[in-house]
């Protein structure tokens, strides 16, 4: 069995490891974190943390291909919380595999929390174009699936994010300075979410000529604190109604039209459109924030080689067609390849109206990576720069 916890003292995952538990806490989690295997051994169940995008809302075409299924447990998407969760609370020996934006192999390498991919397991791996068009070895997409020349997540989402407006109460808009402009002040909402809302920040100022920033995606912490000050004088102006943390909250805004302009993720502009709000998902000209959905398999030393063939089954069935076409009818994401074909080809699953729907969507995203704009960094170069003045946005 490998050792644990063996993280650099001068590694910024010491530091959220230590703000998560505490001391005391990790010497505990290091002595019994794995008491529990992630799923009872007596039936093929992987149990699965999905930050609410990745679920199909039904797993019985696994099932019956399988025999295995599937429990689902909800997280958070931000890197710190990811971390906190699998530390201190306890997911290491709860979790068998993560489904998060990617990105954070660095972090979970270095604490040991998840295992490598063995790509030969996967069937859909090699015939996977996207994998090799937007996250081959040499583009910045691969980091948010790789670390240190290994694979460590499979790609089930691709995505180019912006914000959401609602046009009957702003017109048209195509740029991230709508989240700044005084004629929508305290009808505004950005994410909880130094990575996602810090970063089309920083590209926007950049753009404007706002501030010298070399990199949006990694910035220096002299940058970074330029960007901070920035969002804390338009807060203490009274720009945004709400910094929200979570996808149902999110929803709820648009839905209630308490905001008109939000930093948010498009399936939160589909879940509006369900309930009979008329909202947008904008396409700004700074560009996108472009990044990937990675499934991590969690490191369990006491996971079974049975148990090990079901988490790799999981992961191949989120490769394949069906689970591809459902979430991107579902969530408004590309997949994978297979999706659009799967569609077409089992009329009985989805209907004409279905069919052309994902086909449109995954030629959406596809020209949102054309387009391009900023891949998202998950653990920047100054992470802890990154945390700590993202508390001091919002404390102030």
């Amino acid at each position: 069995m490998k050792s644990r916890l063996l993280v650099p003292s001068y590694s910024p995952v010491r530091r959220r490891m230590m703000q998560a538990a505490g001391t005391a806490g990790l010497l505990a989690l290091a002595g019994g974190r794995f008491a529990k295997p992630a799923f009872a051994k007596d039936g093929a169940v992987v149990t699965l943390a999905d930050i609410g995008v990745g679920d199909p809302g039904d797993w019985s075409k696994l099932v019956e291909a399988t025999g295995t299924d599937v429990k689902l447990i909800a997280i958070g998407n931000a890197p710190s919380a990811v971390l906190n969760q699998l530390l201190a609370g306890g997911g290491q020996g709860t979790y068998d595999l993560v489904n998060i934006v990617g990105g954070m192999q660095e972090a979970l390498v270095e604490a040991e929390l998840i295992d490598p991919i063995d790509t030969s397991r996967l069937k859909n791996w090699g015939s996977n174009q996207f994998i090799t068009e937007y996250l081959a070895s040499g583009t910045p997409g691969h980091d948010f699936i790789s670390h240190d020349g290994q694979i460590y997540g499979v790609p089930t989402v691709l995505q180019g994010e912006s914000f959401a407006y609602l046009p009957e109460h702003t017109g048209e808009l195509d740029s991230y300075g709508a989240l700044f402009d005084p004629k929508f002040k305290g009808y505004v909402a950005l994410e909880d979410n130094y990575t996602t809302a810090g970063q089309k920040t920083a590209l926007y100022m950049k753009s404007k000529g706002m501030a010298e920033i070399e990199d949006p995606a990694d910035m220096t912490p002299e940058e970074l604190k330029v960007v901070m000050d920035f969002l804390i004088e338009r807060k203490k102006e009274g720009q945004f109604r709400v910094i929200w943390s979570s996808f149902e909250q999110a929803v709820s805004l648009l839905v209630n039209e308490e905001v008109y302009v939000m930093d948010c993720w498009e399936p939160m502009v589909y879940a509006a459109r369900d309930k009979g709000i008329d909202a947008v998902y904008a396409a700004p000209k700074e560009g996108y924030l472009l990044w990937a959905m990675a499934a991590y398999i969690v490191n369990n030393p006491n996971r079974s080689d049975e148990e090990l063939d079901a988490v790799y089954e999981v992961l191949d069935f989120m490769l394949d067609g069906w689970y591809g076409a459902t979430v991107t009818l579902k969530q408004g994401y590309m997949t994978n390849p297979n999706a659009p074909d799967y569609a077409k080809s089992h009329p009985d699953d989805f209907s004409d109206e279905e069919i052309e729907q994902v086909t449109e969507i995954t030629d959406n995203v596809q020209q949102k990576f054309e387009a391009g704009g900023s891949w998202q960094t998950r653990w920047p170069t100054h992470v802890d720069a990154y945390e700590d003045e993202w508390q001091r946005f919002k404390a102030s």
